[in-house]
């Protein structure tokens, strides 16, 4: 599980001093922990890693805008900062898929249920979001179902 590899690189790094992976990963912990809590109201979510994925993903495209905010403001030290964080979330996230296997993924899912327009969008995302969350920016990948249905 992502959430018990977290755990053992935050020791790993406490022990090696690196203070700058120690933080990033206590911010980890404490964003899963938050969401841990929110989800609570709720049903218990069916896979916990595709939780950890999402609130890393979301943890990354936060800094990501950060980033162009200070560099946009002149603060490369701050937009490095912000980098050094996105390298340590991204060591746990499962790989992404580039565009040509997403075409791939949605061409596949759309000859499957049959999808012929735009009114099949919805069953088109429901579909490949269910089969390749975590591995797929939703996105982008709504403009690839739109380009492949339309």
């Amino acid at each position: 599980m992502i959430r018990d590899d977290i755990k053992s690189a935050l020791v790993a790094a406490m022990k090696a001093g690196d203070k700058e992976s120690t933080a990033t990963l206590r911010l980890i912990q404490a964003a899963i922990k938050n969401r841990d809590i929110e989800a609570r109201t709720g049903p218990a979510p069916a896979d916990d890693d595709l939780l950890v994925i999402e609130v890393m993903q979301k943890m990354v495209k936060q800094r990501r805008e950060s980033i162009a905010m200070y560099e946009q403001g002149g603060r490369p030290e701050l937009a490095a900062g912000e980098a050094a964080e996105v390298a340590v979330i991204e060591r746990f996230l499962p790989r992404m898929m580039d565009d040509a296997e997403a075409a791939a993924a949605i061409a596949a899912i759309r000859d499957e249920i049959g999808a012929t327009g735009l009114k099949d969008m919805g069953r088109v995302m429901a579909e490949l979001k269910a089969r390749h969350a975590g591995q797929i920016d939703m996105a982008k990948a709504s403009a690839l179902v739109k380009a492949a249905l339309g």
